[in-house]
């Protein structure tokens, strides 16, 4: 799963009516923040009349995600659940009953799939592990670490079709006929769980899961847009590298430097190029903003493993905008996406 650090900014613009003679209830706003979603921080900013009333929705909102989060799990089991981790628990054998958002979910990654010639492939499991394992090694023990053997993932590549995942809607199951397929939906799930929750929640809130930032419509009091800030790849460097400004719609941002292990002087982070089996070296970081979150989540990370070319076509079949920052820090705008920039 990849971790994006996107920071959140509130920009406070006034906008004078006219008087009138029934006045609305004042609203205020209010934040909470929660630590057990997808194994990052979810914040959730919106206004309300009081704290007991935002609070009551933010609550209904961590209930909705908590349940995508065990959907969704390729590392944990939970009782009375069939999950991701059941299902490539069973890869090779019966199809597994699965709740329908675990359905929707593949059936999205598979459209997704399809679209972007395996770019955005959920079923690479079996080669993320293989990184997933050699980057945890290589961060518990810096002075032994090692890159994931390239036998190894050249065997793990040749079980990473997505033809192996059997959807059955009608009955409701989900059955992996390679034993050695593996999904791994972390580049999809985060995202695609932020829209469903979005679009069932109240206009007016801002949700960020772990960086997936979602508005669902501009604020309140005063209809003026959120703003949201995209946080440098250079740790050094100033804060933000922009500030944009976010009516409804999501905010994603992939980087190199959100999870990743150095072995002998160089930095391996958790984006890997289908092409190569190895980390992707195009950018330093890709900004996506478009309307749905799952599909800049996505997109967000097909980009970072394509040049700008190629990103720019995927962009437009979407369309989406995008900001890649390269290796020297420089900073490139698809052609819409400064219409967003605030700072």
């Amino acid at each position: 799963m990849k971790t994006r650090v996107i920071a959140l900014v509130l920009a406070a613009i006034m906008v004078l009516g006219g008087c009138s003679s029934v006045s609305a209830p004042e609203q205020e706003r209010y934040e909470a923040t929660f630590m057990t979603l997808f194994d990052t921080v979810t914040k959730i900013v919106g206004y309300a009349e009081s704290e007991e009333a935002f609070q009551a929705t933010a609550q209904e909102i961590h209930d909705e995600l908590l349940e995508y989060h065990q959907l969704y799990d390729i590392y944990n089991d939970y009782d009375g659940i069939n999950n991701i981790k059941t299902i490539n628990d069973c890869a090779g054998g019966e199809p597994v009953a699965v709740d329908q958002k675990v359905i929707d979910l593949l059936l999205f990654c598979r459209e997704l799939y399809e679209a972007t010639d395996g770019r955005v492939n959920t079923a690479m499991g079996s080669v993320l592990s293989l990184w997933h394992d050699a980057r945890n090694a290589g961060i518990d023990d810096p002075e032994n670490s090692a890159l994931s053997e390239a036998d190894a993932l050249n065997k793990a590549a040749e079980h990473t079709g997505f033809e192996a995942i059997v959807i059955d809607e009608k009955a409701g199951t989900i059955q992996i006929t390679d034993p050695e397929v593996r999904l791994d939906v972390g580049a999809i799930a985060k995202g695609y769980a932020v829209q469903r929750i979005a679009e069932a929640s109240p206009s007016g809130l801002l949700i960020s899961v772990g960086g997936n930032v979602c508005a669902t419509g501009p604020k309140p009091v005063d209809e003026s847009p959120w703003v949201v800030g995209v946080e440098s790849p250079d740790k050094g460097a100033e804060e933000y590298l922009h500030t944009l400004y976010v009516e409804k719609g999501s905010v994603v941002t992939s980087g190199d430097y959100q999870r990743y292990y150095m072995v002998d002087g160089v930095r391996y982070h958790h984006i890997i190029d289908p092409d190569t089996k190895y980390p992707a070296a195009y950018w330093r970081s890709v900004t996506i903003v478009c309307e749905d979150s799952g599909l800049a989540d996505a997109l967000s990370t097909a980009l970072f493993t394509l040049n700008q070319s190629d990103g720019q076509a995927l962009l437009d079949r979407y369309h989406a905008e995008a900001m890649w920052v390269d290796a020297d820090g420089n900073q490139i705008y698809s052609p819409g996406f400064s219409n967003f920039i605030r700072t």
